[in-house]
């Protein structure tokens, strides 16, 4: 990464517990059984400590639409469909994904203890937060996670074409290291992801170039306007490409949607999305002695923190350092709401008849 800019965090925010406490409340008030909720809650408000502002408590209006029109079922049987030494596949029985998610990792995990490795995939999941989450787990445990899957909207056409078929199907590795935070890829493959867009609309904010096209191909910066044009794949043919294979890979793989049986979610919360998701747990010590590959991780950010930079570059950064910072700050200081998040949370609250929060 080459980009100049600080990270922009707020010295004051929301206490973590009272985000965590609201988002329960109002989970628990449309027949989430409360331990449920008290995960999923948690799982929302980490996504906001990462900065991941377009995947936490900005979905929860979103989440409860679905619960309360059918689209998701409140009280599942997650179960396991198939089990081998070290895969698995996961039916969601239409839950919350963020707890399809915990599961499967957790799975994933268990598994690559006895076997080096393991992979779990899922089918009738649902959206889940952003793809970190679930890769840090993992190396919370020693081990190198993945994860990817079939975003809940088609917002991408194939390369050269105007049906959009493909979605952002993003993908998240994460390295532990020793001295420093843990190395963290976590990207769309698109330029951006959507939650963003959404976010920006939101706020009434601009997007910049790059992000989306209209339909004759020319940039399109009004987030409002998000409809009537297309996500621009990274990498040109290669974005698309890599999203192709990660849809064949969580979702054909699985059972679960992809192409034109991919429901977007915030245009239709009453049918099911089946998201199809894949968590893959690698045990380090399979492959090395744990603390030292940990210190080659350090090492390696080392060397790339020490490159000289290009004139207007204030120094290179590393996947998952800003996020470091973002979390640092954020968990200390409360997470940042903006006034329309905010407001959209209060009526959400007065709808469902619980406190609001403070």
């Amino acid at each position: 990464m080459t980009e100049t800019a600080k990270p922009v965090v707020s010295n004051a925010g929301l206490g973590i517990d009272e985000l965590k406490a609201f988002v329960t409340r109002a989970l628990v008030s449309v027949d989430i059984p409360p331990a449920d909720a008290v995960q999923v809650a948690a799982l929302m408000v980490e996504a906001d400590a990462l900065g991941s502002n377009a995947h936490g408590v900005f979905r929860l209006p979103q989440y409860v639409d679905q619960i309360q029109s059918g689209g998701i079922n409140p009280r599942p049987t997650i179960r396991i469909l198939n089990d081998k030494a070290g895969a698995a596949l996961i039916d969601g029985d239409n839950a919350l994904g963020h707890l399809v998610m915990k599961r499967a990792t957790e799975l994933a995990i268990e598994k690559a203890r006895q076997c080096g490795i393991g992979w779990v995939g899922t089918r009738h999941s649902n959206h889940a937060g952003p793809a970190q989450l679930y890769a840090r787990m993992a190396a919370e445990q020693e081990m190198v996670g993945l994860y990817f899957c079939v975003g809940n909207a088609n917002l991408l056409p194939p390369w050269g074409g105007t049906e959009v078929l493909l979605s952002t199907n993003p993908i998240a590795i994460a390295v532990p290291a020793l001295k420093h935070p843990s190395i963290v890829l976590d990207m769309a493959t698109t330029n951006t992801a959507f939650g963003k867009i959404r976010l920006m609309a939101q706020r009434n904010e601009p997007m910049p170039e790059g992000w989306m096209i209209d339909r004759q191909g020319n940039p399109l910066t009004d987030p409002k306007r998000a409809s009537e044009g297309f996500l621009v794949p990274i990498g040109g043919p290669k974005g698309y490409g890599l999203a192709l294979m990660i849809g064949l890979l969580a979702g054909t793989l699985n059972g679960a949607a992809f192409g034109r049986d991919v429901v977007d979610y915030t245009k239709d919360s009453k049918t099911p999305s089946n998201t199809g998701q894949v968590i893959v747990a690698v045990d380090i010590s399979t492959f090395a002695d744990v603390q030292a590959f940990k210190q080659g991780a350090d090492a390696m950010w080392d060397v790339m923190k020490s490159s000289p930079t290009l004139p207007g570059v204030e120094e290179v950064r590393l996947p998952g350092e800003r996020t470091a910072h973002v979390y640092e700050e954020r968990m200390a200081h409360g997470i940042p709401l903006g006034a329309e998040l905010r407001k959209a949370l209060d009526e959400l609250a007065d709808r469902l008849g619980v406190a609001r929060l403070r």
